[in-house]
C-alpha cells in the first residue's frame, strides 16, 4: 500500500473534529451512527486508517490511527460498528449498498440524488446494461418486493452462489437493490429489497452529471478539509477526471481553492494554513 501524502495538523484536526476520530465524538448507537453518516455524506463501514476516508469502524473507535485487527471476530471495536451497520441498514435511515468499484458504502440521503445521478441505471437502460442474471434476480425483486437470499436465487433461476453474487453486486452498483435486514438465525442471510421502496427520492431524481460530481465534491471536501491527488477518487469509487471536474466546480463557486495538481482546501482551511 502506498504511503499517505501527509496533510498539516490543522486538517488532520478538523478530520477528527468531521469524522469522530476523537474519543470525546466516539460513535456507540444507531442514531449516532446515522448522524455521523449524514455529517460526513458517504462513509465506508470497515476501512481503517490505512485507507482515506470517513469510515463507521474509525469512528466507533474514536482515534485517527484505528487498525483493524487479524482476527476481527475477536475485536470489540469491529463487532461493533458491524452491529451498528446492521441497525443502520436495518432503520433505512441512510442508504447502504455496495456503489462505485463494489465498495460497500452508506450514503447520506441528501446525497442519494447525486450518486443516483452518477451510478444509477434507469429502466429503460437495464437491458443494455443489466446482464441476464441480474435482470433475472430484478424481475422476481420487483414482483415479491422483498426477499431472502436463498430464496430470490431459487426464484430468480440464479442458483449458482458466484453468478448470483455478481449480479447482487451489479444491482447494487446500479442502485437498484439494496438489503434491508441481516438475519444470522436460524442461518445467516440477506433480506434484500428494491432501492426506490426504501428511497423514494431516487424515483425522483434528475440531477445533472456534472451536478452530482460537485455536490459529492463537496460533501467529501466538508469533511476532509483538504484533499490530495487521487483521494476523492480513491473514496468515492470515481475516476480521477470526474473527481477533478468535481473539485474544480468548487474552486468555480468559491468554495475551495486549488493549491497545486490535484490537491484542494476548502477556502477557510486554506486561509487558516497561513
Amino acid at each position: 500500500m502506498a504511503a499517505r501524502t501527509p496533510l498539516p495538523e490543522h486538517v488532520e484536526a478538523h478530520r477528527d473534529r468531521q469524522w469522530c476520530r476523537e474519543e470525546s465524538r466516539r460513535v456507540g448507537t444507531p442514531g449516532e451512527a446515522e448522524r455521523f453518516v449524514e455529517r460526513a455524506g458517504f462513509a465506508a463501514c470497515l476501512t481503517d486508517a490505512r485507507r482515506p476516508g470517513p469510515s463507521l469502524y474509525v469512528a466507533v473507535c474514536g482515534r485517527r490511527d484505528a487498525v483493524l485487527p487479524r482476527n476481527v471476530q475477536h475485536d470489540a471495536e469491529a463487532s461493533l460498528a458491524w452491529r451498528l451497520k446492521d441497525e443502520v441498514l436495518r432503520r433505512g435511515q441512510a442508504y447502504y449498498a455496495k456503489l462505485g468499484r463494489g465498495r460497500a458504502m452508506f450514503v447520506a440521503p441528501r446525497l442519494v440524488p447525486a450518486f443516483h445521478a452518477l451510478w444509477g441505471v434507469r429502466k429503460a437502460d437495464e437491458t443494455r446494461l443489466l446482464g441476464g442474471d441480474a435482470r433475472a434476480v430484478l424481475r422476481v425483486l420487483r414482483a415479491e418486493w422483498e426477499m431472502a437470499t436463498a430464496d430470490l436465487r431459487e426464484e430468480s433461476g440464479v442458483r449458482d452462489g458466484k453468478r448470483f453474487a455478481a449480479a447482487m453486486d451489479a444491482l447494487q452498483a446500479a442502485m437498484l437493490v439494496v438489503p434491508s435486514e441481516v438475519l444470522y438465525e436460524p442461518r445467516f442471510t440477506y433480506i434484500w429489497t428494491l432501492a426506490v421502496g426504501r428511497f423514494p427520492a431516487l424515483a425522483r431524481s434528475r440531477m445533472s452529471r456534472e451536478a452530482a460530481l460537485r455536490e459529492v465534491a463537496r460533501a467529501f471536501l466538508d469533511g476532509a478539509g483538504m484533499t490530495v491527488r487521487g483521494e476523492l477518487a480513491r473514496v468515492a469509487g470515481l475516476s480521477r477526471q470526474d473527481a477533478g471536474l468535481g473539485n474544480r466546480a468548487l474552486v468555480a463557486d468559491g468554495t475551495a481553492v486549488m493549491l497545486g495538481t490535484g490537491v484542494y482546501a476548502l477556502q477557510r482551511m486554506a486561509d487558516a494554513g497561513h
